[in-house]
C-alpha cells in the first residue's frame, strides 16, 4: 500500500505542506474529526485516482461518523444477546448514506478493475475486504438487516482470506475475519448450525484471538480492532482487559470522549 513522504522542505526553506496521508486520515477519524479525515482521502485519491484504497476509507469515514452521531459504539448498547437484539433500527442520514454508497460502489468499481488485471493485487484485495466489511456493518448496525449483513459478512472473510493469502501480514484483514467469528460464534447453537450449512462458520474465541492480531499489528484498523475487542470484553464481563484497552486509547485520542465515557461507565459499576 503507498505510504507517501512526510513533511518536505523546498529551497529557500519554504515549508510546503505535507503530502495527503491515509495515515493521517484514520487518525483524523478516531479523533472524531470527520472533514479532516475525508479532506485528507480526498487529497490522496486526487494523487492515487486508480487506488480503491482512498474510495473505500472515505466510505468508511462516513460510516465511523453515522456510528458517532447515533452513538453506535456505546459499548452498553452490546452489553448482552438480548440487548443487541432488541436494538432498534436506527434512523440513517439520507446524505450520508448516499456518500457511503458512491464511496463503496467507487471502491469496488476500481478494485475490480485491478484485479481483472491481477488478481493478487493487494490494495485491491484490501479494499474489496473493507468494502464488503463496511456494507455488513451498516446493514447490522444502522439498518438491523441481519441477513442482509451476514452476506456482506461471508463476503468479507471470503476477501479476507485471498488477501491473506497474498499477505500474511496485513493483519487489519483480519478484523473482517474476527469480528464475523466472534458474532457468529456467539449466537445460539440452533441458529449456528443453519448458518454452516449456509456456509457460514463462526468460533467465539477464534474470532476474540483474531481482533487482538489486528488490535496489535495492524496498521490502519487497529484502534477499531481495539473498540471491537473492549465492547467484546465488557459482554464476557470481563472489566480488568475492557478498562485497559479503553485506556490506551483515551490516552492516544484525548478529544474522543467516548472512551472516557466508558471507562467511568465501568467504574461506576
Amino acid at each position: 500500500m503507498v505510504l507517501l513522504a512526510g513533511a518536505i522542505a523546498s529551497a529557500g526553506a519554504v515549508d510546503v505542506p505535507p503530502a495527503p496521508s491515509l495515515d493521517r486520515g484514520f487518525q483524523a477519524l478516531y479523533r472524531l474529526d470527520f472533514d479532516g479525515g475525508h479532506q485528507e482521502f480526498a487529497n490522496w485519491e486526487k494523487q492515487n485516482p486508480d487506488n480503491p484504497v482512498g474510495a473505500v476509507s472515505q466510505a468508511a469515514g462516513y460510516l465511523f461518523s453515522e456510528f458517532h452521531r447515533l452513538g453506535i459504539l456505546e459499548a452498553q448498547f452490546y452489553e448482552n444477546d438480548s440487548s443487541f437484539e432488541q436494538r432498534k433500527k436506527q434512523s440513517p442520514d439520507p446524505q450520508i448514506k448516499q456518500q457511503f454508497d458512491v464511496a463503496v460502489d467507487r471502491a469496488e468499481r476500481l478494485a475490480q478493475l485491478r484485479l481483472s488485471k491481477d488478481p493478487k493485487d493487494r490494495d485491491a484485495l484490501f479494499s474489496m475486504t473493507l468494502a464488503s466489511g463496511l456494507r455488513a456493518d451498516y446493514a447490522a448496525l444502522i439498518e438491523k438487516r441481519n441477513l442482509v449483513s451476514l452476506h456482506y459478512t461471508k463476503e468479507a472473510t471470503v476477501w479476507a482470506g485471498q488477501l491473506l493469502a497474498v499477505d500474511s501480514q496485513c493483519y487489519d484483514a483480519y478484523v473482517a475475519t474476527g469480528i464475523s467469528k466472534y458474532i457468529i460464534g456467539s449466537m445460539a447453537a440452533p441458529i449456528r448450525w443453519v448458518l454452516h450449512l449456509g456456509g457460514v462458520s463462526g468460533d467465539k474465541q477464534q474470532g476474540i484471538g483474531e481482533l487482538q492480531l489486528a488490535a496489535t499489528k495492524g496498521h490502519y484498523l487497529a484502534p477499531f480492532a481495539r473498540i471491537l475487542l473492549s465492547i467484546a470484553y465488557v459482554r464476557d464481563h470481563d472489566k480488568t482487559q475492557a478498562r485497559a484497552l479503553l485506556a490506551s486509547l483515551r490516552d492516544e485520542f484525548p478529544t474522543n470522549p467516548l472512551f472516557a465515557q466508558e471507562i467511568a461507565r465501568l467504574d461506576s459499576r
